[in-house]
């Protein structure tokens, strides 16, 4: 593993070359910032709210890598003092599905700072992020002496078809997708990194219904107190060194986790389900955007008589979803 993680950080070094700068405003960053790290691609429609959202919680600097976008997302985006950004048009594919520029990114920027990593399609939840912002969770995870903090992803989605209610920009997403599938996952350990391997939700039930088994993870471990000696190995799914993946009891009892509310189906859904596999540059050959490209020409629905709809996180702790742990 510790061979493992030097070949991470040593490709991150690599790929560095292929990150052009676009707008570097790191120098503003402060120690004591937070920061928020995202790949994406044509995402602009998306960024309104994230940013607003994200902002809203006490995030204070974002370290955006653009891969080759053509919708404007870098004028859109420039001049935003709390905005870096990088330009690649490199593959995402042998970038390791984007992390190895994250790690080289946070590598040089993030040593010290907590860090979250998310997509412009997730919004992390924690406990108590209706009342007290993402700083009171650091400072009490610092307190603690934890390092890591782990969030399900949670798909939510409409009721009705995908594309029925057109999404427009700078609205909540949660304004149209805010059901969600209360049960239905599967849990258990991975031995190789030893974090947790969640599946199901209403992409198992839906798309990958014949082969739950290939259906996407939804474990995560999107925050860290980073180091630069740390790196992504899967995703933000696993992360080494191992130990930060212990990021839930293993003799009874449970640590505070949170949730990342995926909404991923909207009705740009199936131009971007298209759009992506046709790139061909996903894991396993593109393997969870040919089960949707498939699917979405059914016009499915992801509502049905089970699902629920999402109030906020205590209803998820309730649910056994996340939890707020020994954090009062």
């Amino acid at each position: 593993m510790r061979l493992r993680r030097k070949r991470r950080l040593v490709r991150a070094v690599r790929k560095s070359g292929e990150l052009t700068p676009v707008q570097d405003h790191t120098r503003s960053i402060r120690p004591d910032d937070i920061l928020l790290v995202c790949t994406m691609r044509n995402e602009q429609i998306r960024l309104p709210y994230f940013l607003q959202y994200y902002r809203g919680m006490g995030i204070n600097h974002f370290l955006f890598v653009d891969n080759g976008s053509t919708d404007g997302t870098a004028d859109y985006l420039r001049g935003m003092e709390d905005v870096s950004l990088w330009h690649t048009t490199a593959s995402y594919k042998r970038a390791g599905f984007g992390i190895d520029w994250m790690n080289c990114l946070k590598r040089k920027y993030a040593h010290g700072h907590w860090v979250l990593v998310v997509d412009p399609d997730e919004f992390f939840i924690y406990p108590f992020c209706d009342t007290r912002p993402i700083r009171a969770l650091t400072d009490w995870l610092d307190n603690s002496a934890i390092r890591s903090f782990s969030a399900m992803l949670l798909d939510v989605y409409p009721k009705g078809r995908i594309d029925e209610v057109p999404y427009q920009a700078g609205q909540n997403p949660l304004e149209i997708a805010h059901w969600f599938d209360s049960g239905n996952y599967t849990i258990s350990r991975n031995p190789e990194y030893g974090n947790l391997w969640i599946q199901g939700g209403p992409r198992a039930r839906v798309f990958f219904a014949d082969q739950p088994g290939q259906a996407p993870a939804l474990n995560k471990i999107p925050l860290v107190k980073w180091h630069r000696r740390y790196a992504y190995a899967s995703s933000t799914h696993a992360l080494l060194p191992r130990g930060l993946n212990q990021v839930y009891e293993t003799d009874g009892g449970e640590k505070a986790s949170g949730a990342l509310l995926h909404t991923k189906f909207l009705d740009t859904f199936t131009a971007k389900a298209q759009e992506e596999l046709e790139r061909g540059q996903h894991y396993a050959g593109s393997v969870e955007y040919k089960a949707y490209a498939g699917k979405m020409a059914e016009q499915p629905e992801l509502w049905c008589k089970w699902s629920e709809k999402y109030i906020n996180w205590r209803q998820l702790e309730i649910l056994g979803l996340m939890s707020k742990g020994n954090w009062a």
